[in-house]
Parts: structure tokens; C-alpha cells; sequence
């Protein structure tokens, strides 16, 4: 009875809560999060002695170092808008992904799954605070737009008339 517990928690945590386009940011956040998930849920919900464990943990860390290789490619292109510095950080921690994930699909453990699903939850963390932060800094311009408009006592100009 447990096993079939445990089965239909996998099968219910499958892509159908995927983010709407639009957003990349967000998307990213929630690909972290999700890869994360599935990291953790074979440590959670069974052992690791578990052949059919093992496999969803095996297919957990693969879907997250395909994750870190987009990552990684889209870092690699020069006209990208990540600034350098970051780029330069970013692109070795995919790095270290990379190798981690290497090491973990041929010996895993605990500890080393939780070094990837923490460096996940700790980088979609961050993908999460600087989006809310920039629509944070968006609601206080729109404020500080409307307060002037209301303090100078007209709409703000939203087009030109060039006929006049």
C-alpha cells in the first residue's frame, strides 16, 4: 500500500503546474525548483537501495544537468544580457554542476543530491527576489508617476499632436 503511495506522488508531481510564457526569469526559477523537487522526492519518499528509487533519482539528476547545460549554453553566447562578472560566476558554477551531477549518477548519496538541490533552491532564490524586486521598483515608479500627475494637476502625456 505504501508503494502505491509513493508511486502516485511522483506521477502527481509532473509538469502540471508549468509556468506561463513570458517570463523567463520565472521560468527559470521554477525549472530550479521543480529539478529540485525531483531530486529530493526519491530521498524522501524511499532509499536509495531501491532499484526503481534509484531510477527516479538517476532521472531527477539527469533532467537537472540538462537544465544546467541550457544554462550554460545560453551563458556562452556573447550577445547575452547577463553582465560579464555574473556571467563569469555563473558559468563555473555550471561547471561545478556539471561535474557534481557526474559524480553523483556514479556514486549517489544523500549529501551529494543535497549539494544540488540546495544549489538550485539557492540560485531560483535568487531568480525570485531580483523579479521581485524589479516589480517592486515598476509599482513605485507607477506610484511616483501617478502622485506627480495628481499633484500637477493633469494627466500625464501619453501622445504628441504633431497636426498643430
Amino acid at each position: 500500500m505504501a508503494d502505491k503511495n509513493q508511486s502516485n506522488l511522483y506521477e502527481q508531481s509532473s509538469y502540471n503546474q508549468v509556468p506561463e510564457a513570458g517570463n523567463p526569469t520565472y521560468s527559470e526559477a521554477w525549472a530550479l525548483v521543480e529539478a529540485a523537487r525531483r531530486m529530493a522526492e526519491p530521498l524522501e519518499f524511499g532509499s536509495l537501495e531501491d532499484p526503481e528509487n534509484l531510477g527516479k533519482l538517476r532521472d531527477g539528476l539527469r533532467l537537472n544537468w540538462r537544465l544546467w547545460t541550457i544554462f550554460q549554453t545560453e551563458l556562452s553566447l556573447e550577445e547575452g544580457p547577463v553582465p560579464e562578472e555574473l556571467r563569469g560566476n555563473m558559468l563555473s558554477l555550471c561547471n561545478f554542476v556539471d561535474k557534481h551531477t557526474v559524480q553523483t549518477l556514479n556514486e549517489p548519496t544523500a549529501e551529494r543530491v543535497s549539494v544540488l538541490i540546495e544549489v538550485n533552491r539557492q540560485i531560483a532564490n535568487g531568480l525570485l527576489s531580483s523579479l521581485q524586486n524589479s516589480l517592486d521598483n515598476e509599482e513605485i515608479a507607477e506610484t511616483n508617476q501617478q502622485a506627480h500627475a495628481s499633484q500637477s494637476g493633469s494627466e500625464p502625456v501619453s501622445s504628441i499632436d504633431t497636426e498643430a
